[in-house]
C-alpha cells in the first residue's frame, strides 16, 4: 500500500493530538482534519499544513483512514457514512451512544472487510502491557479513576467518561460473562453522575471493584489484581508495576514469606501506538486490539452500571432560599 490517506474528525482537546501522531508518522498523509468550529479546524490545519473543512461527507471515498473525535451522539451517523464510503475507522470510547448503533457499525465494517477499533487508550499503557504475563487467573480486581472536575466531558457522565476505560481492561483480563452488578453513584456538580462506584461479578467466581470519579482533589489511575499467589500492583498514571508473589520456597529467618518485583516503564506514547497499531492492522488485515466487539462490551456494561446507579440514586433535592 502506499501512504495512508488519514483525515481526523473533531480537532478539539483530543483530536488536535491525534491529527499531529498522523502528520508525524511515515507512511501516512493527513490529508485533512474536519471540525464545526472555524477556528478549532483552522488552527490545527495551519499548524500542521493540511486542509480544513467543516463537513466530514466531502471525505466520503477520499481517504483511507480516519479517527472519529467527536462528541459521543454524532458517532454513529459519522462512521457509518465513512465506513460505507470504504474508509478504516479508528473511533473514539465510547464506541456510540447505544448498542444497537455499535453492532450496525460492527456489522458495516465486517461487511466491507473495513477495520474498526474503538479508543480505549489504556490498553497501550505499558503498565498494562507489562502486567499481560503475570494475569493468569484474576481472584479479585479493584480499580480507582479519580480526577479533579472539568468542564470539558460533562455532556456524559462519569461511568461513560472515565469508568469505561477500567470495565475495558477489566472485562479483557477477566474474560468471562458477567454475573450481576450493583452501583451506586451521585451528581455532584454536573447534572450528571460524577461520582460511581460498581461491583462487577462475573461466571468466574471473580469480583471487580470499580470507583471512577471527576470530583477528587488529585489525579489517580490505579489497579490491583489479586490471583490466588500473587498480587499486582499497577500505577497507570505514573507507569509502575508491582508484583507480589509468594515463595516457592520457605522465606529466610525473618524474611518475607513474599518476593516483591517492582518494574518502572518509559512513559512512552499511548496515542502514538494506538494509531500505529491502526494502521498496521489497516496494511496487514490482523484484528485490532480494540475491535468494535470489544468497545460494544464496555458500552453495554457501562450502559448496566449506569441505569443501576440511576435506580439507586435518590431525586435530587431542590434547594430553596434562606
Amino acid at each position: 500500500m502506499e501512504k495512508i490517506r488519514a483525515a481526523v474528525i473533531g480537532v478539539g482537546y483530543l483530536g488536535r493530538f491525534h491529527a499531529q501522531k498522523y502528520a508525524q508518522l511515515e507512511g501516512c498523509e493527513l490529508i485533512a482534519v474536519v471540525d464545526p468550529s472555524r477556528e478549532a479546524r483552522e488552527r490545527v490545519a495551519t499548524e500542521l499544513g493540511t486542509r480544513a473543512l467543516a463537513d466530514h461527507h466531502a471525505l466520503v471515498g477520499a481517504i483511507d483512514a480516519v479517527s472519529v473525535v467527536t462528541p459521543t451522539p454524532v458517532h454513529f451517523p459519522i462512521a457509518r457514512d465513512l465506513l460505507a464510503g470504504g474508509a478504516h475507522v479508528l473511533l473514539e470510547k465510547p464506541i456510540t451512544e447505544t448498542p444497537a448503533e455499535a453492532r450496525e457499525l460492527i456489522r458495516l465494517a465486517r461487511e466491507r472487510g473495513r477495520v474498526l477499533q474503538v479508543g480505549h487508550l489504556e490498553r497501550f499503557n505499558a503498565a498494562i502491557l507489562g502486567a499481560e504475563p503475570y494475569l493468569e487467573a484474576p481472584r479479585f480486581i479493584e480499580c480507582h479513576r479519580l480526577a479533579p472536575y472539568r468542564e470539558r466531558g460533562t455532556d456524559v457522565n462519569v461511568v461513560l467518561d472515565l469508568m469505561i476505560h477500567d470495565i475495558d481492561i477489566i472485562q479483557t483480563i477477566v474474560g468471562a460473562p458477567i454475573e450481576s452488578i450493583d452501583a451506586i453513584g451521585t451528581p455532584v456538580f454536573s447534572e450528571e453522575i460524577d461520582i460511581a462506584n460498581a461491583r462487577i461479578r462475573f461466571a468466574t467466581g471473580c469480583v471487580a471493584n470499580a470507583t471512577a470519579s471527576r470530583v477528587s482533589l488529585k489525579t489517580e489511575r490505579k489497579l490491583r489484581v489479586f490471583e490466588d499467589e500473587a498480587y499486582l500492583s499497577l500505577d497507570l498514571q505514573q507507569k509502575i508495576l508491582t508484583v507480589i508473589r509468594k515463595r516457592a520456597e520457605p522465606a529466610a529467618a525473618g524474611g518475607l514469606p513474599v518476593s516483591i518485583e517492582e518494574r518502572s516503564f518509559d512513559p512512552g506514547d499511548a496515542l502514538k501506538a494506538e494509531i500505529e497499531s491502526f494502521l498496521a492492522c489497516i496494511r496487514s488485515g490482523a484484528e485490532p486490539v480494540v475491535s468494535g466487539e470489544a468497545g460494544l462490551r464496555a458500552l453495554e456494561t457501562a450502559i448496566r452500571i449506569t441505569e443501576q446507579v440511576a435506580r439507586n440514586t435518590p431525586p435530587r433535592a431542590k434547594r430553596t432560599g434562606t
